[in-house]
């Protein structure tokens, strides 16, 4: 079977380490295709075992299917390890994970830059999680990257160092009046985790390809979301990568041809961590609802997520740029027991409606939300597995989600749980 690209549809957290680990026993192996360990995945087990995920694909916790960690990924050795070593802890079997040698390394200045460039901005800061991800992927685009495969080569790790540090310390000492950085001992640390890591490292893209060869299916899992795309989100507000469907075929190596599905996930609401516009975001009690409901607090950060009502004009323009064939929709839960749920359908800027977002992010953080209210409902809906089975408004804020957003709903969560889902649609044959 070919490639399927799995994605958030929002600003992230929207809930795709649930889906992933929903088709995790069907398909042969789970790419995870950008990002760095800014991300992360919470995957419920059915034995009620919880597990937070940053850099490991969420198919990790398949018994069988390949993980691969892809070019297009940067990795910091530390986090790595330590999330390989807790998942061997609790049983879980690792073996199964390749890393691409051309993913890029996270290094000690990345985080260092990071950190202090995050604090000098002040108000004004992007909302990093000062994990050294931009840096990174800075150095990648400016042609001074460390790659994973330069763990395997002293030489030209302490070349390509020293190479980068002459520029990175000079900023950090003059600039920022912090510590300059070692060259040697951080090549002595960095050689320390390649004798762990060579074992994983591998040319991946060969391997994608010789799978897709023999018909076994690929499933290409993003970081972050639609929203914080480098290139199609709300810059300057956004992530470093392309956690869309086209960086998928850039950082795993899959040709766009292979991909026939492209499933997109989306919460039944929306959210955001770290700044930048927000329009349908709500500071009242509502707000404050459905943070505490949904239990709405960073995997990797633990930081507070901003909270609002659904807005179908960022789903919509996701399901468009995306080419999304199946959308799966996120605590559906979360909104039982209020009396009104109400969806943005289109903004008024200065005036003027606007049914698709605005071109200038100055239009972008002045759109007023154009609201259109639904009935809600107070049925429990934990326990519904078919569509029947939820209360007729539950079902009417669904049938209007997939109108607004011009793709179909397959599947609707109706809880944490791997088993709490409504289907509608397979996901997959």
């Amino acid at each position: 079977m070919p490639a399927i690209v799995l994605l958030g549809a929002q600003w992230g957290d929207e809930g795709k380490g649930k889906v992933t680990d929903l088709l995790g026993e069907r398909v042969d192996y789970v790419v995870r295709y950008s990002g760095g360990n800014n991300a992360g995945h919470t995957v419920i087990t059915p034995d009620g075992q919880k597990y937070a995920l940053h850099l490991m694909p969420s198919g990790a916790l398949s018994p069988s299917a390949m993980i691969v960690i892809g070019n297009g990924v940067v990795v910091d050795p530390k986090v790595l390890l330590a999330e390989i070593d807790g998942l061997a802890e609790r049983g879980v079997d690792v073996s199964r994970l390749r890393i691409s040698g051309d993913a890029h390394l996270i290094m000690p200045h990345h985080r260092a830059l990071d950190r202090v460039v995050e604090r000098y901005l002040g108000s004004s800061r992007i909302g990093t999680t000062g994990r050294g991800i931009g840096p990174a992927y800075g150095d990648k685009v400016a042609r001074m990257g460390i790659r994973l495969q330069d763990l395997l080569d002293p030489g030209i790790l302490h070349k390509k160092l020293e190479l980068a540090l002459r520029e990175k310390n000079q900023i950090l000492f003059k600039v920022y009046n912090r510590k300059a950085i070692d060259v040697e001992a951080t090549v002595e640390e960095y050689l320390a985790y390649a004798e762990r890591l060579r074992p994983y490292i591998a040319e991946t893209r060969v391997m994608l390809w010789d799978a897709l060869d023999r018909g076994e299916t690929v499933l290409l899992e993003g970081a972050q979301a639609t929203m914080l795309d480098m290139d199609h989100g709300t810059y300057p507000f956004v992530t470093s990568s392309n956690p869309t469907a086209g960086g998928a075929c850039v950082g795993a190596g899959i040709p766009p041809t292979a991909i026939t599905k492209v499933i997109a996930v989306s919460k039944a609401y929306t959210t955001r961590v770290g700044s930048g516009p927000f329009p349908t975001e709500l500071f009242d009690d509502n707000g404050q609802h459905l943070r505490k409901v949904g239990h709405e607090y960073g995997t990797t950060t633990g930081r507070e997520r901003r909270c609002g009502w659904f807005d179908a004009v960022v789903a919509r323009y996701a399901c468009r740029l995306n080419g999304v064939t199946d959308l799966v929709v996120t605590k559906l839960d979360v909104l039982t027991g209020l009396p009104k749920v109400p969806i943005c359908v289109g903004y008024d800027i200065n005036g003027k409606r606007y049914d698709d977002m605005p071109m200038t992010q100055t239009d972008f953080h002045h759109a007023t939300p154009v609201y259109e209210e639904l009935d809600g409902w107070w049925e429990d809906i934990t326990k519904a597995r078919t569509e029947d089975e939820l209360p007729e408004n539950a079902r009417r804020y669904i049938a209007r989600i997939e109108e607004l957003c011009g793709t179909r709903v397959s599947v609707v969560g109706v809880g944490p749980g791997r088993e709490e889902n409504v289907h509608r649609h397979p996901l997959l044959p």
